[in-house]
């Protein structure tokens, strides 16, 4: 029955395409891209005699067609089968409540136009050097999404594209760039802000062409030859991927920091010192600002150890928060050990990896020279949690 599918689909691309040679005297098209069976989460074919099919007109109004279109496409890998799952439509619909309510929070910003010598002392280089990493960052990401157009995985082009709006944008970027309640925001700032947020629109609407329009008309009245569906494409620039290597590194301290008050019961609110030992204290200080405002630090320090202090090792760099007499020396031990045993494992698998001759003659010079960084970034990470372990006695 598969094949018979297949077969008809073919014969109707074959009919258009001779339909148009006859009559129009042009190829319309150079390639055909075929979708796998379409299955339910049991793995059956959906079809009328087994009821699996579900109504479309059902889910289009409970997760919103722009919704179902993103659940198809995540459940879709290349060369694969489609496995059908609500909950993938479910996500689809909250990408695009993420994405509507990322707007209206830029929008509910109050935009303080400000003089020469204010934008001088006000944020200058933190702000520079936040737009710097999300522009380099996004142009990585739209290299990564552009290879996998190229190469019909449409699925892996909606993963990146996905990735840089919940991730970078709306997880970091709005919330480094936020002002503080009741405070306004730099025109500089507001200004930038929407004009990355119209180029990720630009590079989502292939995925969800309904609430992209509708945004970008709702950013500036536009008329309808300035609509989105005829946007160019954004160009592909270079960038530095060791400034979005820098700034993952910074938003790991965050995350570490933020799962540390989740395990001890900390409030948000209760501010913390942190001091680094690094060979790189720059790579911190370019974000001093961010860090010390996503994380909620009192301070930021460089230097060594810190005595009855919470640890946690970042690469190669270890971090320490002081916590007074509360702190459970064998609790924290038993941490350093869980995460020395897990990076050790990491490691070994790497090293496997990069044993296999077969391997290593195939893959490209870059995958190599990756994972020779993780092989690196992994040993200097066991260096250190050894080392706080001896510290710990």
């Amino acid at each position: 029955m598969c094949q018979f599918v297949i077969l008809v689909n073919m014969c109707m691309v074959l009919v258009f395409f001779i339909l148009c040679l006859l009559y129009e005297k042009e190829i319309p098209f150079k390639d055909v891209y075929f979708t796998g069976m379409v299955r339910d989460k049991q793995g059956r074919k959906m079809s009328k005699s087994l009821g699996n099919s579900p109504d479309l007109f059902e889910i289009f109004d409970k997760y919103s067609v722009d919704g179902v279109r993103v659940g198809v496409l995540f459940s879709s890998p290349a060369g694969g089968d489609l496995m059908f799952d609500e909950k993938q439509c479910e996500q689809g619909r909250n990408f695009g409540n993420k994405i509507w309510n990322a707007l209206r929070l830029i929008k509910g910003w109050e935009i303080k136009d400000q003089s020469e010598s204010e934008r001088s002392e006000v944020r200058p280089l933190t702000d520079e050097a936040v737009f710097t990493w999300f522009e380099n960052k996004m142009a990585e990401s739209l290299e990564k999404i552009n290879d996998a157009f190229s190469k019909y995985r449409i699925s892996d082009a909606l993963l990146e594209t996905y990735r840089l709006i919940w991730d970078e944008f709306c997880a970091w970027y709005l919330e480094m760039v936020k002002p503080e309640f009741g405070q306004p925001i730099s025109r500089n700032v507001y200004d930038k802000t929407l004009q990355y947020f119209e180029e990720i629109l630009i590079i989502l609407h292939p995925f969800m062409p309904f609430i992209t329009e509708e945004l970008w008309h709702q950013i500036s009245e536009r008329s309808v030859e300035n609509s989105l569906i005829l946007a160019t494409w954004p160009e592909t620039k270079r960038y530095d991927a060791k400034i979005t290597e820098d700034a993952a590194q910074v938003f790991e301290v965050v995350s570490q920091i933020r799962n540390l008050r989740a395990s001890k019961g900390m409030s948000p609110k209760e501010a913390l010192d942190l001091t680094i030992r690094t060979q790189n204290p720059g790579l911190y200080s370019r974000f001093e600002s961010v860090l010390i405002k996503l994380a909620n630090l009192s301070s930021l320090k460089f230097g060594d150890k810190v005595e009855q202090a919470m640890s946690f090792v970042v690469k190669a760099d270890e971090c320490f928060i002081p916590m007074g007499d509360s702190i459970d020396v064998e609790a924290e031990k038993a941490a350093i050990q869980k995460e020395l045993d897990y990076t050790k494992g990491f490691l070994a698998g790497v090293e496997k990896k990069l044993s296999n001759e077969r391997f290593v003659a195939g893959a490209p010079a870059q995958v190599l020279e990756m994972e020779r960084k993780k092989q690196a970034d992994a040993e200097a990470k066991i260096k250190a949690l050894e080392a706080s372990l001896a510290q710990l006695g």
